[in-house]
């Protein structure tokens, strides 16, 4: 009866530019448009709706609750880590492999927000 994930919302004071970042950063393309909404579609069929936002943006950690990051597979992480290097995304923190060799590096998208690539060593 459950599928999985259709989309996730991301809520931005600019869903047009933050949807955009997506694209030119992440290679999505955007695929929909509904008012103020935009949805945007990667590679793999994921998507992301960024909708318009409201209020003070709070600080946020990797440990502050609610979701935290948004993790984007990578099929060459050593490839997808110097395109985004020369992106000039924010990093945060620096590339690491796990103790079961999963090598992942967290950054910014265009708001803030959390994202990583990564690489698993296996299939989960």
């Amino acid at each position: 009866m459950f599928k999985g994930i259709e989309h996730t919302a991301i809520a931005t004071p600019n869903p047009e530019r933050l949807a955009q970042w997506y694209v030119d950063v992440l290679g999505f393309r955007i695929n929909y448009r509904y008012g103020p909404f935009v949805f945007a579609k990667a590679p793999d069929g994921s998507m992301l709706e960024f909708i318009p936002s409201s209020g003070e943006v709070p600080g946020q950690t990797l440990q502050t609750p609610g979701i935290r990051h948004l993790a984007i597979a990578v099929d060459d992480f050593d490839l997808a880590l110097e395109d985004l290097k020369q992106k000039n995304v924010s990093w945060v923190g620096e590339p690491r492999t796990s103790d079961e060799g999963n090598r992942l590096a967290f950054f910014e998208d265009g708001d803030g927000n959390y994202v990583h690539i990564i690489q698993r060593a296996e299939s989960i």
